[in-house]
């Protein structure tokens, strides 16, 4: 079994100089066959000399393993942390891994929907409970360090003061603030150390891992899935805009022929003792059976963490879903498909933009 950051934890918490816990996290990641990436490695050295970070680097360049990083520091030295994400589908995720590397009686889970071992040295909530702790509690919040995962959102017209306000009323706190697509951010550096007294760097990359490619096309989508899986581009994540259109695709490509009968026998083994039992649920395994996923933050838990670990073996060529793939759902994919090129903001329909 590889080690896991949970095995480490005791043996750095006897000394928990920054060169000993860095030690045992190098230990980690050699133990995995993991090198650091330049802006991976400067980041975890920036944080473990007690710098606030903001860590502007590409998706897929390993911002998650340095936030890793800052927690296991952070318990090792018999401090509380907690890590922010934006939607509540990726909050489930993250405490899952989160439970996996440290063990789950050092990981808590606070969501709008559900609590669980909320006072543990690690809790994994929304942007909108670390808000509420920090507004109620302030400078007396028993939080010492804090990763704010997808940070653009600061910017956000509805959402953004849950991001803003643990930056301005918790300055005991130190802070790892992460996004792929964040623009100047001195003034960020400049505001936190005011704030909190500790020194601000910026991380930035633009050097992305897996490169990107681009297309467009005019043909019907349906034909488009089909045109991709010949040539081997899947799985293809399609995006829609609203649940119910992501819904409508997942039916709609029932017609094609893009999933194996071998693949198709696989899934319908490793689905047969799961519970479908909420009326939603004929409907997916209906699709499952046709190696086409659904996935979106209205889903019950239980049915986004099925379609990920099918999707994780490899079984799934069309996940159908929605936006909330921008935030960081560990569905692993080839190609993105985006059904339209504007969205609906709540306010008016305007073309979609890098964040």
């Amino acid at each position: 079994m590889p080690t896991t950051l949970a095995d480490l934890v005791h043996d750095a918490s006897r000394d928990p100089t920054s060169g000993v816990i860095l030690d045992r996290f190098l230990t980690y990641t050699a133990d995995r066959g993991l090198t650091l990436y330049p802006a991976q490695e400067e980041a975890v050295l920036e944080l473990l000399d007690g710098k606030n970070v903001i860590l502007n680097t590409p998706t897929g360049s390993g911002k998650s393993l340095v936030a890793s990083a800052m927690l296991f520091a952070s318990i090792a030295r018999g401090q509380r942390a907690v890590y922010t994400c934006p939607i509540k589908a990726l909050v489930n995720e993250k405490w899952m891994g989160l439970c996996r590397e440290f063990g789950p009686d050092r990981v808590g889970l606070a969501t709008g929907d559900a609590s669980v071992n909320r006072d543990a040295p690690i809790l994994c909530c929304t942007a909108e409970v670390l808000a509420n702790i920090a507004l109620r509690e302030g400078a007396d919040a028993r939080v010492a360090d804090v990763v704010m995962d997808e940070f653009h959102y600061y910017a956000d017209r509805d959402r953004g003061v849950a991001w803003q306000a643990p930056l301005l009323t918790m300055p005991q706190t130190r802070f790892l603030l992460m996004s792929a697509t964040l623009g100047d951010t001195r003034f960020f550096e400049g505001a936190i150390s005011r704030l909190n007294g500790r020194p601000t760097v910026t991380v930035k990359s633009g050097v992305r891992p897996v490169p990107l490619e681009y297309a467009y096309s005019e043909i019907p989508l349906a034909h488009t899935i089909e045109k991709l899986a010949e040539e081997e581009k899947t799985p293809v994540y399609v995006v829609s805009f609203t649940q119910a259109e992501a819904a409508g695709s997942a039916q709609d490509f029932t017609s094609l022929k893009v999933c194996s009968r071998e693949a198709k026998a696989e899934i319908a083994a490793r689905i047969a003792g799961f519970a479908f039992s909420s009326p939603y649920g004929s409907d997916i395994r209906r699709w499952l059976r046709h190696g086409i996923g659904l996935h979106h933050a209205g889903l019950l838990p239980k049915y986004r963490v099925l379609v990920e670990q099918l999707a994780q073996v490899g079984l799934l060529k069309v996940i159908c879903g929605t936006d909330t793939l921008g935030a960081g759902i560990n569905v692993p994919i080839r190609t993105v498909l985006f059904t339209r090129l504007c969205k609906f903001d709540g306010q008016k329909t305007a073309h979609l933009t890098a964040r």
